[in-house]
């Protein structure tokens, strides 16, 4: 069975992992993934009732942490919250009076120095008490993490006579503590706000009568109420009414849709001002909104490769400045070079400056936050490490049909024989496909729209050949090469034409049929060879004229031709070989192979179910219009990833060594922790905030 948690009260983004890692390691629980953007614990387990065991581990790891099957209102810590900014700032003004009273005063008199230690020791039990019981918790279990550290480093102050220093550091450290956790929280409500593309209710019409029921309720064939302005819950077709959808939340574009009956809507697309009715098509746990939600949610089970680095880094780099902070103890007063509370004070500074958390949470919040800034543009990317292979992707790969064309078909060319014009042989081709359901005579009957059609009679249709009729005694054909005699198809040898157009065994006529090239794909194409993109290649099944004829029109670097799905399989194959990263473009479920296959397999528009399943990434409008800002933005995210590794890392190997030099201040180590860390987590969280990247 699958279990999803919302580990409540977890803000610790370094013990999160270790909670992560621990439930991994138990032989009960397997596909275990933790998104510390939204609190979300996802596994699954044989066993038929989890949470205690879940809770036993977090209770092992970090006190206070709550087990919740249910998002709900989180009352209570919003409750404590406030508690805790009046107790912060008392203790700041405490804190504040003691700097003022050592700064005018000083500790000479005695009852300047014993005012001092009370009020210090008053100001550090009000800002720091929690994090003090957490600390020494830690401390006994072995495990060194910024409570541990700091509650070791204030201690210390305090007894080595710094009570003033120990207060504020106390101070500064709550401070900072508090200002990431709003930080954290702004963006989880960010994130949160995905969710409210799904309405939970509908408007069910039952007996003709409004009926309103939880969505989950309405099964496949009812008939619901949308009114005006309302988001839809469930996908359908419009049964009755007339209105303008706005689908940006969906697919990212702004511009609204006409919507009339027979029209096919999708969950999560907001109603314009007239009320229509659906025929549901799908289950509310197979829509599109709920489908997009689970991408996004699930985005974060697929970790990139920095994250699984940083995760491995943390793990050694705890114990490793632990270490040079006692030989920076020991060592030095050992050989002569000092007091040795003196060195204990410098090796205090390094122990409050080398946490990682900074690190640890800033890395998976610019991963989701680049997910979740993603999906506001209508590309769906499903984790870390395709937003890695997708920015530094140098090859992509594209197929043809509904991909860089529309899929649909239309007449290109005319062509007329034999004294006939061009109107009259698309009126006889149209007359003679009147009745056929191929997509070739659809298209010729649709370039025929207006033109009056002649009279035939005796329709008959023969698959892979094409039509025949009679029309005033003679013989009518209209189809493939096939249907001409041999002389004739000598004469046409070279000709790109589809259909041929025959009267009485002459032919009248050719007509060009090919499918139409997405407006946007010369544009897209070209913006990826401005992205530094090297190669972009095109592979189809279509004929090699038909392929190099548009793979020259929208400037690709080459094409393949006449292909079958497993021979598209090798061709990717062999590309990635010679890339930094292959992205891989298609549509069809016979796209799903090499989807799987590349880098980062691209799926276009929400259609195909196994293109979806085994793509990487979606661009839910169903255009091409959006990779490039896809590109830029994994780009970005890969940009804010490494500056705050590099930011994070510098200023504390700066502070260390500054302290092992006796330069550093307590002060300063905690700007170096909590500091950086609300430095880094705003740098990251930027990314939700707002569009970064104008659309096109």
């Amino acid at each position: 069975m699958k279990y999803t948690f919302i580990l409540q009260n977890l803000n610790c983004a370094h013990c999160a992992g270790k909670i992560e890692q621990k439930i991994a390691e138990s032989k009960d629980y397997e596909n275990v993934s933790f998104n510390f953007a939204t609190k979300q614990l996802n596994l699954t387990s044989n066993k038929s009732y989890v949470k205690s065991d879940i809770q036993s581990i977090c209770d092992s790891i970090e006190e206070g942490v709550n087990v919740l099957e249910n998002i709900g209102c989180d009352k209570n810590k919003e409750n404590n919250s406030k508690s805790g900014l009046v107790f912060l700032i008392i203790s700041a003004v405490i804190g504040v009076s003691a700097l003022l009273l050592e700064l005018i005063i000083g500790d000479s008199a005695v009852w300047s120095f014993w005012l001092q230690v009370c009020l210090c020791f008053a100001s550090i039990l009000l800002a720091g008490y929690k994090t003090f019981i957490k600390g020494i918790k830690n401390i006994f279990k072995l495990r060194f993490d910024e409570t541990a550290l700091l509650t070791i480093a204030v201690a210390a102050a305090f007894c080595l006579g710094e009570f003033v220093e120990a207060a504020m550091v106390t101070i500064l450290f709550a401070v900072g503590e508090f200002i990431e956790d709003k930080a954290v929280d702004a963006s989880r409500h960010d994130i949160e706000k995905l969710a409210k593309i799904r309405p939970d209710t509908a408007t069910m019409l039952i007996n003709d009568k409004e009926t309103v029921v939880s969505a989950e309720q309405v099964k496949e064939g009812s008939t619901i109420i949308v009114k005006p302005y309302e988001r839809i819950p469930l996908d359908g077709v419009v049964i009755s009414g007339t209105t303008t959808l706005d689908n940006s939340a969906l697919t990212g574009e702004s511009v609204p849709v006409d919507a009339t009956v027979g029209s096919e809507v999708l969950s999560g697309a907001i109603n314009g001002n007239s009320l229509i009715q659906i025929k549901t098509t799908k289950k509310f746990g197979d829509s599109t909104a709920t489908r997009i939600l689970k991408l996004v949610e699930d985005a974060a089970a697929q970790k990139g490769k920095s994250e699984k680095l940083i995760s491995r880094f943390a793990s050694i780099y705890t114990p490793i400045v632990i270490a040079i902070a006692v030989i920076i103890a020991v060592l030095p007063p050992i050989l002569g070079l000092g007091a040795f509370s003196e060195w204990l004070y410098r090796a205090l500074v390094c122990l409050v400056a080398s946490c990682p958390c900074a690190i640890v949470i800033s890395v998976p919040l610019a991963y989701y936050s680049g997910i979740g800034s993603a999906s506001k543009f209508g590309v769906l990317i499903k984790g870390g490490k395709y937003l890695e292979a997708l920015s530094k992707a140098d090859t992509f790969v594209f197929d043809k049909t509904g991909t860089v064309t529309t899929g649909k078909l239309s007449v290109n060319s005319v062509m007329a024989f034999s004294g006939y014009s061009s109107e009259e042989v698309l009126a006889f081709a149209a007359s003679a496909e009147k009745y056929s359901s191929h997509p070739i005579a659809a298209a010729i009957r649709e370039k025929a729209a207006g033109i009056r059609l002649p009279q035939l009679s005796d329709y008959q249709e023969n698959a892979g050949h094409g039509v025949s009729a009679d029309y005033e005694g003679k013989k009518l054909g209209c189809g493939s090469a096939k249907i001409l005699n041999e002389e004739q198809k000598r004469d046409f040898a070279n000709s790109d034409v589809s259909v041929f157009v025959t009267l009485g065994g002459d032919v009248i006529g050719a007509i060009g049929v090919s499918d139409t090239i997405r407006a946007e794909a010369k544009n897209v194409i070209f913006e990826l060879h401005n992205l530094g993109v090297k190669n972009t290649v095109m592979l189809t099944g279509d004929s090699r004229a038909n392929a190099q004829k548009v793979c020259g029109e929208i400037g690709m670097s080459a094409c393949k031709s006449e292909l079958m799905p497993s021979d598209k399989l090798i061709e990717c194959n062999s590309l990635k070989e010679k890339s930094k990263a292959v992205c891989f473009v298609g549509d069809g479920i016979n796209d799903a192979p090499v989807l799987s296959a590349s880098d980062c397999g691209i799926a276009m528009g929400l259609g195909s179910e196994a293109a979806i399943e085994a793509s990487d990434a979606v661009l839910a409008s169903g255009t091409l219009e959006q990779l490039p800002t896809a590109i830029k933005l994994s780009r970005k995210v890969m940009n804010t990833v490494r500056t705050n590794i590099v930011f994070a890392i510098m200023v504390k190997v700066l502070v260390i060594i500054l302290a092992a030099l006796g330069i550093a201040s307590m002060w300063m180590s905690v700007i170096a922790d909590t500091g950086v860390s609300v430095a880094c987590v705003l740098y990251a969280a930027r990314l939700l905030k707002k569009p970064l990247i104008k659309k096109h």
